[in-house]
C-alpha cells in the first residue's frame, strides 16, 4: 500500500496490475482505514485517469453480486439510465421518470441506484415511495425485468464488499475530500447492460465517462451534460440550456455534439420550473407525468431524456424520433402500465 501511495503523490499513473492491487486493498477489511485514506486522496490529489477508473470498475464488479441478466430471453437491449449525481439543483427523478417511457418502447431497463446523498430524493428513494421494494433477491429483480420489463438493482444489496470503505468515505466526504467512489456510481451496474445513458456534472467527464464505459463493453454509451440558463450543470439533458453528448460504443468512434432544447421544439425552462421535493413529492409528480396529467415543462424534461435513451439504445433513429415515440408511450398509457407492472412484481 505504501508504494502505491508513494507512485500516486509522483504523480505516476497507476498499471493495470497496480490497479488491481489497490482495488483490493480497499475492499479488504483487514486493511488499516488511514491507509485507504491516503491511497484514495493521493489518487484523487493526482487525477483519475480513464484506464485508472476503469480497472477500478472492473475489479470492485468481480465482487459484485451477478443478477445473470444474459440468461434470460429478453426482447430488447438491456439500458441503464442514470446521473452521476452532485449537481445541487434539487430537481425531481427525471431518469427514473423516463426508464418506465423507455421500458414502454422495449428497452430492457436495469437500473441501477441507490437513496439520495447529494439530494432530497434518490431513485430507490422515490421507488420506495411508489411501494417499490428495494431489498428484492436477485431473482425478484429477474422477475420485474421479465414481467415489467424494468428492474431496480438497489446498489448496498449488490456491492456488499464496500462496507470496507464505508467508514473511509464518510470520514473523507467530512474533509470535503472527492475520491474515485463520487465518481464511479453509474459505472457500477452489476448486469452489465449493452447500452447506457448517463449524466456527469462536469462538462470535462463526458468524454471521459463515454471512453470508460467503451473500455467496459457497453455496445452504445451516450455520456451528457446539461446546463442551466445561468450556467450551472445539470446531469441530465437539460430543458434549461444547452447540453453536451459524447456519444461511444463497441461499434462506434466518439463522437461529439451539442443539442438545445429548441431543437427539438421545447421551450427553455428555469430551474424551478423543474424542481422537486420529498419521495413522496416526486411520486407523485413521476405518476402525474406518466398518466399524462402533467404536460409542462416537467413532462418535456423528461421526454428530452426518454427520447435520447431509445436512441442510445437503437430504439430509435435519433433523438427527435425518440422524443415522439416517448409521447405515444405517455399518450397511450404504455409507459404509466410499465410502472404498474413493476408494482406488481416488486412486491
Amino acid at each position: 500500500m505504501d508504494a502505491l501511495i508513494h507512485h500516486l503523490e509522483q504523480g505516476a499513473e497507476l498499471s493495470s496490475r497496480e490497479v488491481g492491487v489497490a482495488a483490493d486493498l480497499l475492499l479488504n477489511p483487514k486493511v488499516a482505514d488511514a491507509k485507504k485514506e491516503q491511497l484514495l486522496e493521493a489518487l484523487a490529489k493526482k487525477g483519475e485517469t480513464p484506464a485508472e477508473i476503469a480497472g477500478f470498475v472492473e475489479v470492485f464488479l468481480e465482487h459484485a453480486v451477478d443478477p445473470h441478466v444474459k440468461l434470460l430471453e429478453l426482447e430488447g437491449p438491456t439500458i441503464d439510465v442514470c446521473g452521476t449525481g452532485g449537481d445541487q439543483l434539487g430537481l425531481f427523478n427525471v431518469s427514473t421518470t423516463a426508464m418506465f417511457i423507455v421500458a414502454a418502447a422495449e428497452g430492457m431497463v436495469v437500473k441501477h441506484g441507490n437513496r439520495g446523498i447529494t439530494s432530497k430524493s434518490g431513485g430507490a428513494d422515490v421507488l420506495e415511495a411508489l411501494g417499490i421494494r428495494l431489498d428484492l433477491p436477485v431473482a425478484g429483480f429477474r422477475r420485474c425485468l421479465e414481467q415489467a420489463g424494468v428492474g431496480f438493482m438497489f446498489a448496498p444489496m449488490y456491492h456488499p464488499a464496500f462496507k470496507a470503505v464505508a467508514g473511509v468515505r464518510k470520514k473523507l466526504a467530512a474533509r470535503g475530500v472527492r475520491t474515485i467512489f463520487n465518481l464511479i456510481g453509474p459505472l457500477l451496474n452489476p448486469a452489465k447492460p449493452e447500452c447506457q445513458l448517463v449524466g456527469v456534472f462536469s462538462r470535462e467527464l463526458c468524454p471521459v465517462f463515454a471512453e470508460i464505459l467503451q473500455r467496459l463493453g457497453r455496445d452504445s454509451v451516450w455520456a451528457v451534460y446539461g446546463t442551466t440558463g445561468d450556467g450551472r450543470s445539470v446531469d441530465e439533458v437539460s430543458l434549461m440550456g444547452s447540453t453536451r453528448i459524447c456519444k461511444a460504443g463497441t461499434y462506434q468512434d466518439q463522437e461529439d455534439e451539442e443539442v438545445r432544447p429548441r431543437d427539438f421544439g421545447m421551450q427553455h425552462a428555469e430551474v424551478a420550473d423543474l424542481q422537486g421535493g420529498d419521495p413522496k413529492e416526486n411520486a407523485v409528480i413521476l405518476e402525474a407525468i406518466l398518466s399524462g396529467r402533467e404536460t409542462g415543462p416537467k413532462r418535456d424534461m423528461v421526454l428530452l431524456n426518454a427520447g435520447a435513451a431509445l436512441a442510445c439504445a437503437g430504439l430509435a433513429d435519433h433523438m427527435a424520433d425518440g422524443i415522439s415515440i416517448s409521447r405515444e408511450m405517455i399518450a397511450d398509457g404504455a409507459a404509466l402500465e410499465r410502472l404498474r407492472l413493476l408494482q406488481k412484481a416488486a412486491k
